[in-house]
């Protein structure tokens, strides 16, 4: 998948283009149902593209209401290659490009950077200074610049009568709901970031961690552990290793006083991830974090936490 940071940086002659655009938090079910819809409108040879942004539009215009983003930037790229995106602009959102005009929006991204053939929107969709532009408005100016507007749906859950949303999934999380999540999402939730140096207590108990990074990406569940998979992206292939996963404070010991993410690798002694980026992903919550009356009875937690995660995971 191509990545355009700017209008400006795509290519004289790009297109034709069929565009998907959207905040894209998640790249959930229902954002593929957009992006699966526009790759059956680009099947006669047209270039499906994607146009989101870095940030959370609401983290600029009202960041008081703005709620935690599902995913980062990093794992939205990755994801929209994954769904079938052949490019993806990924716009800055800042001050400068929330004062830009709906219809000069249209006009530098969609006609004259994109050459857009048709533009796929949520019902809901606003852009442009002000929040000016809507379906209505693209339909407008698709008339003049010779695009068609395809305004998408909701996709909603039969069993719950709602709307696939991501403030759905991030209800799920903060509950240590990862079935629901996952069902919602069409793939298994996760984060991504950096392994860092940590306490090193997890290999003084014989169960040592990878550390992920405070500024890692994506929606921590909540705090408790969980079966999951390890998948070290950085090298020549990936490599996924099964593992058990805590998340939370360490509150038998009650010296971390911001929440981690730490992983165990089963059976895995000596793996030296420090520095390497990694993705984990959740497959099931096994229970909920817990104050131990001292070592030896977390060593005992721990060991049945093994094996039920090797029980869930094989």
């Amino acid at each position: 998948m191509i990545v355009f940071r700017d209008p400006a940086e795509v290519p004289a002659g790009f297109g034709p283009s069929v565009v998907a655009i959207g905040k894209f938090d998640g790249v959930h079910t229902g954002h593929r149902a957009v992006i699966d819809r526009a790759r059956v409108e680009a099947a006669d040879g047209a270039e499906v593209v994607a146009v989101t942004f870095d940030r959370n539009p609401l983290s600029v215009l009202r960041p008081d209401t703005c709620p935690p983003d599902v995913i980062g930037p990093h794992q939205k790229l990755e994801l929209l290659e994954r769904a079938g995106v052949d490019a993806t602009l990924l716009l800055t959102f800042d001050e400068a490009l929330a004062a830009v005009p709906a219809e000069e929006f249209v006009r530098r991204v969609l006609v004259d950077a994109l050459a857009a053939r048709t533009v796929l929107v949520g019902r809901d969709f606003r852009f442009g200074a002000g929040g000016a532009g809507d379906p209505a408005l693209l339909e407008r100016m698709g008339t003049a610049h010779g695009f068609r507007v395809d305004v998408v749906d909701d996709v909603r859950a039969v069993h719950a009568d709602r709307r696939v949303s991501s403030t759905w999934i991030r209800e799920a999380l903060s509950a240590g709901d990862i079935a629901t999540a996952t069902r919602l999402l069409g793939r298994w939730p996760s984060v991504w970031g950096e392994v860092v140096h940590g306490l090193k207590r997890g290999r003084e108990l014989g169960y040592p961690t990878a550390n992920l990074s405070p500024d890692l990406e994506g929606f921590v569940p909540a705090d408790g552990v969980y079966a999951g998979w390890l998948i070290d992206v950085d090298g020549t292939r990936r490599i996924s290793y099964p593992s058990a996963i805590s998340i939370g404070t360490n509150p038998t010991f009650d010296d971390v006083h911001a929440r981690q993410v730490e992983v165990y690798v089963l059976d895995e002694t000596d793996l030296d991830l420090y520095g390497h980026h990694v993705e984990v992903r959740f497959v099931e919550r096994v229970r909920g974090m817990t104050a131990f009356d001292g070592v030896d009875a977390l060593l005992v937690q721990m060991a049945d936490d093994v094996e039920r995660v090797r029980g869930i995971l094989h």
